[in-house]
């Protein structure tokens, strides 16, 4: 985390930030202990509404899991803050994509609570964007009334391996991320790679 907040720290943009599964909530937390929008208890989930586009960031990990994880709780808090404002465009955005993907072996790791999620987001229109990580690959679907989807990595990438095969390889393609602009009511997203790395792949275990 201090080697993190060394690259973070020199953006000149803000930083709103939700964990992944590799995260511990409570270091989490202590590393960005200064940034104010997150709860000192609890799921590390919030709402920004400084900007057109409302911004909410949702916690679906577990510690100790790898699988996503919305309970009744997160829930509960989700759908009371949607319907706070019903008309303000809203971005959802954590680390777990809530669809099955085609990758098989990311797939088996599962989502607790994501029937029941669609089930919220289908209540609110308003949502514009679910965007996501995870998969370390980028990709885009229809789901529940919206557009769900995940960014590449800004390290490797998981093969697109859709059989059902292990070990995961990873490979070598760019590091990128995923630019989301808000123009002309509505969110154009663009898929942003910042290297280039050879050809091939190795396995990761």
């Amino acid at each position: 985390y201090k080697r993190l907040r060394q690259v973070l720290d020199r953006l000149e943009i803000p930083l709103y930030v939700v964990p992944g599964n590799h995260d511990r909530r409570e270091p989490f937390r202590d590393a960005f202990f200064d940034h104010p929008y997150l709860p000192n208890f609890g799921p590390l989930q919030y709402v920004v509404d400084d900007y057109p586009v409302r911004l909410v960031g949702l916690d679906t990990t577990v510690d100790g899991e790898h699988g996503g994880v919305l309970d009744e709780d997160r829930l509960v808090w989700l759908d009371a803050t949607l319907a706070e404002e019903p008309q303000k465009p809203t971005l959802i955005f954590m680390h777990h994509p809530p669809f099955r993907t085609g990758i098989r072996s990311m797939d088996a790791l599962g989502f607790k609570g994501v029937e029941a999620f669609g089930e919220v987001v289908e209540r609110n229109p308003q949502i514009e964007r679910i965007v996501s990580g995870h998969i370390h690959r980028a990709m885009q679907v229809r789901w529940h009334g919206t557009i769900a989807s995940t960014a590449p990595s800004t390290a490797y990438q998981f093969v697109l391996e859709l059989r059902d095969r292990n070990p995961l390889g990873i490979t070598r393609e760019p590091p990128g991320f995923a630019l989301h602009v808000w123009q002309d009511g509505r969110i154009v997203t663009h898929d942003c790679r910042v290297d280039d790395f050879d050809d091939g792949f190795v396995t990761l275990r």
